[in-house]
C-alpha cells in the first residue's frame, strides 16, 4: 500500500456505519503530537470526523523520534498473557485496549505504512529500517491525506468560562471550540521533546485525581568514590545479573558519574523507586559472573596468583572486566573489609553478591517514561473523563508504567485507538 493513500482498515479499529459519516463531521482537537495522539487522530479522521491535532512544539512526535535513535522498539513478540502482566497494577485498565489493538495489529499497521517489522533475538519487535523517523514521516503522509491538520507551536494552557479550548501561540493566545477533544500530552520526562506534565496543574484544578509524576525506567544516584567515578564513568557491565528482593534480571547496566543505569536497572526501577523514596535507600545486588557457581568460582579463586597483582588474578582466573573488580573495590572499602584480605570463598561470594547501596532516584527529566497520571477511576471505559464529558485521555498521560521493551509504545497506541473510538461514540450520541 502506498505510504500516502487513505489506510485498510486496521484490525482493532472500531468502522462507523456509512449513515453515521455526515453527523461525525465535526471538529475534533487532539492535544498532544506524539504516538497517543496521532493515533487517535488517525481512528478519528477514518470514522469521518474533522481533526486537528495541537502540539507545542515545532514538530511532530519529538519523544518518538527520540525513542528511535537507538533502533525503534514498537512493541514485543511474547505471549498475550505475558505481555499484559508488564503493566502490573495496570493491567485490568489497560488489557481491553491492548486485546484490541494487539501487537500483531501495530505490526500491520506499521507495514501498511511501508514499514516492514522483525522480531530480534530478544523477542522484541522493530522496523526493519531500525528508525521511528520513516516510519513517522509515512504516517504524517498519511493522516494530510486524511484531511487531519497539524497546529504546531499552540501550548495548551485549559478552558475559558464557555469550555472553549486556549492556546499560547507565537502569534497570541488562540480560542477553539471542538466538539470532542483526546488529551495525549505524555508524561514528564525528557520535558525539552515537549512532555513536561504541565497539563497535571490544570486537570487538578478541575478536581480531576491525579498520582504524583515520578521517574520510571529510570536510573539512580550512587556514591561512588572519586576514584572509581573517574575511571569508570560510563563503562557498561554486561552480562550481569541484578537482583532486588525476590526479583532477578538478566542484562547489561552502566555506570554512570552519578550512579547507575541501563536496561537490567530499567527492569527493576519501579521496586527500586519506591524503596528509596520510602526509606532512602535500597541496596542492589550484582552478580558479575552469574553463569558460574560459587563453588567453580572458588575453585578458579583458590589457585596460586604468584606476582599478579589483585586485580590482575581476578581479571585471568574470574573473567572479570576492571569495571567489575572496580565494584568489588567499592564493596569492599564499604564494608571495612580490603579486597586482598578476603578469602577465595569469600572473594566468589562477593563477585555474584556485590552490593551497591542507590541513595535516590535520578531526576524525572532523565527518565525514559513517567509513572503515575491520572487515575483510572476518573475514567468511563471508553476513556473519557467522567468530570469532563467529551474529553478522553490516551497515553502516558493515564496512571501505569511498564519496562522498557516495546511496552510503552504499544500502551502509547493502544489507548489512542481506545480513546478515538471512544470520542467517535461520544460524537454518535451527542
Amino acid at each position: 500500500m502506498d505510504s500516502g493513500s487513505a489506510p485498510a482498515a486496521h484490525p482493532g479499529m472500531m468502522k462507523e456505519p456509512a449513515g453515521l459519516m455526515s453527523s461525525l463531521s465535526k471538529n475534533i482537537a487532539i492535544i498532544g503530537a506524539g504516538p497517543a495522539g496521532l493515533m487517535a487522530a488517525e481512528v478519528l479522521a477514518e470514522g469521518g470526523a474533522h481533526v486537528t491535532v495541537y502540539d507545542a512544539m515545532p514538530s511532530a512526535g519529538r519523544k518518538f523520534l527520540m525513542a528511535g535513535r537507538g533502533g525503534l522498539n514498537l512493541t514485543h513478540s511474547e505471549p498475550l498473557p505475558q505481555f499484559l502482566a508488564r503493566y502490573r497494577e495496570a493491567t485490568p485498565h489497560l488489557a481491553a485496549a491492548i486485546e484490541a489493538f494487539l501487537p500483531s495489529a501495530l505490526r500491520d499497521w506499521c507495514e501498511a505504512l511501508g514499514q516492514e517489522t522483525f522480531v530480534g533475538s530478544s523477542g522484541r519487535v522493530f522496523p526493519k529500517a531500525f528508525k521511528a523517523s520513516p516510519l513517522l514521516r509515512a504516517w504524517l503522509r498519511r493522516l494530510d491525506s486524511m484531511g487531519v491538520r497539524l497546529a504546531l507551536r499552540h501550548r495548551w494552557s485549559g478552558w475559558d468560562e464557555q469550555g472553549r479550548l486556549l492556546f499560547q501561540t507565537p502569534d497570541g493566545p488562540h480560542v477553539i471550540e471542538s466538539h470532542a477533544t483526546v488529551l495525549a500530552l505524555g508524561g514528564a520526562s525528557w520535558p525539552r521533546l515537549g512532555s513536561d506534565g504541565a497539563w497535571t496543574e490544570i486537570l487538578a484544578a478541575r478536581d480531576v485525581k491525579i498520582s504524583p509524576l515520578r521517574p520510571a525506567n529510570s536510573g539512580f544516584t550512587v556514591a561512588w568514590s572519586d576514584v572509581f567515578r573517574d575511571r569508570f564513568e560510563g563503562q557498561p557491565l554486561k552480562g550481569v545479573a541484578l537482583t532486588f528482593g525476590k526479583q532477578s534480571v538478566r542484562g547489561e547496566a552502566i555506570v554512570t558519574r552519578t550512579g547507575i543505569e541501563g536496561g537490567a536497572v530499567y527492569a527493576l526501577s519501579a521496586e527500586l523507586r519506591e524503596a528509596v523514596l520510602g526509606v532512602g535507600q535500597a541496596t542492589l545486588m550484582i552478580e558479575l559472573r552469574p553463569d558460574l557457581a560459587a563453588g567453580d568460582l572458588t575453585t578458579r579463586l583458590s589457585g596460586k596468583r604468584g606476582k599478579q597483582s589483585l586485580s590482575n588474578f581476578l581479571r585471568k582466573a574470574a573473567q572479570l572486566s576492571p569495571v567489575g573488580i572496580g565494584l568489588m573495590q567499592e564493596a569492599a572499602i564499604a564494608s571495612g573489609r580490603p579486597l586482598a584480605s578476603l578469602s577465595p570463598v569469600d572473594l566468589a561470594h562477593l563477585i555474584n553478591a556485590v552490593p551497591i547501596q542507590l541513595t535516590g532516584v535520578a531526576p524525572i527529566y532523565r527518565a525514559i517514561s513517567t509513572a503515575g497520571g491520572i487515575a483510572f477511576d476518573e475514567l468511563d471505559e471508553h476513556f473519557m473523563l467522567h468530570r469532563l464529558p467529551g474529553t478522553f485521555v490516551a497515553g502516558e498521560m493515564l496512571d501505569w508504567e511498564a519496562p522498557t521493551g516495546g511496552y510503552l509504545l504499544q500502551a502509547s497506541f493502544a489507548t489512542g485507538v481506545a480513546a478515538g473510538q471512544g470520542a467517535l461514540k461520544w460524537l454518535s450520541i451527542s
